[in-house]
């Protein structure tokens, strides 16, 4: 082994021999320059290398939205001369209404919407029952449970009853809004559970520590907690005690509050804006009306003929005209999921944010810029995300289980919300949602191993490329199930 002396006598070398080799190379360039050839080329690297650090691509980025523009255009021009002028406001105002077909959806979606507010309130009274101790906490813990499959249930159990009385659009914001509740629920009765067992555990160690003291002892404690809170009141964490504390959260007006907050966490007190800007609820407003009408113009004019003319060609399994099919449709789908995106997670909950002052928006991240699938999932929908991490990942990780188990869980409670948005709707069970789902744990894996092998830019694309071509897949899959149980398909070409 070298000494210390000969390592540092061999850094000194290994210096010497940098130095020396720049003194040389700078050397040649002042004499390069000196001859009578006029020597113009020095050691460049192509702009388009990695090594050469070049990275305004400013225009080549406006070459590319220019001809995405002529390309929608095009593609406008081409659907108008093909299927004429589709948009009627009117069909929208029936479909919406239910009554596309007779007397259909007699307000039974919006009977179901007004219930809503039942397993709500019975949740509340569980929990007031559960804190003064009227009601056993694992009884209680179990009537919550029920009331949450409750919630879940109801729409399925009613809409096999009522069966073609409810519209699709009816049935499918029934769904959407009870998964909401489940959601929101699960994580309230959580929430207090974990304040519960803290409050017991504090009081506890409390007991047992002040039943250990003597008489003079704790004479001594009093005297000295009493001086402890006048000189907290004096550094100003009186403050403190404004903040809500269970169980004097367990009112409506909180409940209420939560239910309708741009939140699935629930938290006994809420970081809160100090004013309503006005100007930025006008604006959101505005880009709601002008979003929902051109998403819906969109939908009427460009993806439902792009839908209906899939049916024949899957029904036939030609994989080529599947294949054309499906990136045919894949252009207005992914134009339309964009707008969603846009309108759910800025305009909106930002808008609902803005009107009850709450100050986390914190709504989605920079997902467009994700290099695998799991940095997608995480970064695009931030409510789901944070009400998965905190109540399903992390209580089981805390078990001993690990990251794996854990991850594997939350996607399997969202394959199977996911399905059933789709299939309770749709009143037919199939499974293509719940797989698409699930195929995304071994797509992360892949997405990771291209980003980690051929660089962030391959592991990007391969994320786009999931979000461009699986959703439109699926939705001519369930598209083409539906049509063969409920009518012949009708080629429009």
């Amino acid at each position: 082994m070298p000494t210390e002396t000969e390592e540092k006598a061999l850094r000194y070398r290994r210096a010497q021999s940098v130095s020396t080799a720049e003194e040389i190379s700078e050397t040649e360039k002042k004499v390069r320059k000196l001859q009578y050839d006029k020597p113009i080329h020095t050691p460049r690297d192509s702009l388009f290398s990695w090594s050469s650090e070049f990275n305004n691509f400013t225009g080549l980025v406006n070459w590319g939205f220019l001809m995405l523009s002529i390309g929608g255009v095009r593609l406008c021009l081409e659907n108008f001369l093909k299927y004429g002028f589709r948009v009627n406001p009117l069909e929208w105002i029936i479909v919406l209404t239910g009554y596309n077909e007779g007397e259909r959806d007699q307000y039974h979606s919006v009977k179901l919407i007004v219930f809503s507010i039942v397993p709500v309130v019975v949740s509340l009274l569980i929990e007031k029952a559960v804190a003064v101790d009227l009601v056993p906490e694992k009884f209680g813990l179990t009537l919550q449970i029920l009331n949450k499959l409750f919630v879940l249930i109801l729409p399925a159990a009613v809409l096999q009853i009522k069966k073609d009385e409810f519209s699709f659009v009816g049935i499918t914001t029934v769904c959407f809004l009870y998964l909401v509740i489940f959601l929101k629920l699960w994580s309230y009765v959580q929430t207090n559970h974990w304040c519960r067992n803290g409050s017991k555990r504090r009081h506890l160690k409390n007991t047992l520590r002040r039943q250990s003291l003597s008489a003079p002892n704790w004479n001594e404690l009093v005297n000295a907690e009493h001086e402890q809170s006048k000189e907290d009141l004096l550094n100003g964490t009186a403050a403190a005690a404004k903040l809500t504390k269970y169980p004097d959260n367990l009112n409506l007006k909180d409940l209420f509050y939560f239910m309708l907050a741009p939140t699935l966490c629930y938290e006994l007190n809420f970081p809160r804006t100090g004013r309503i800007r006005k100007r930025f609820v006008i604006k959101r407003l505005l880009e709601l009306i002008f979003g929902v009408n051109l998403v819906l113009a969109l939908f009427q004019q460009w993806m439902i003929p792009s839908v209906k003319n899939s049916v024949e060609t899957f029904s036939k399994m030609d994989p080529i005209r599947i294949t054309e099919r499906l990136l045919k449709l894949a252009v207005p789908n992914h134009l339309l999921w964009l707008c969603f995106f846009y309108l759910t997670f800025h305009s909106f909950l930002n808008l609902m944010g803005e009107l009850l002052q709450f100050a986390d928006r914190n709504f989605y991240s920079d997902w467009w810029n994700a290099n695998n699938i799991n940095v997608f999932w995480s970064s695009w929908n931030m409510p789901v995300h944070m009400w998965a991490v905190r109540h399903v990942y992390k209580p089981i990780t805390e078990r001993g289980y690990t990251k794996v188990v854990a991850g594997i869980v939350v996607f399997l409670i969202s394959a199977f919300f996911h399905e059933y948005l789709v299939s309770v709707p749709l009143q037919m069970f199939r499974i293509w949602a719940f797989l698409g789902m699930m195929a995304q744990p071994p797509l992360a894996v892949i997405s990771r191993i291209a980003e980690k092998r051929l660089g962030p830019r391959y592991g990007n694309i391969m994320v786009w490329s999931s979000l461009i071509l699986g959703q439109p897949l699926a939705i001519m899959m369930y598209y083409h199930d539906y049509a063969m149980l409920h009518f012949k398909p009708i080629s429009t070409e």
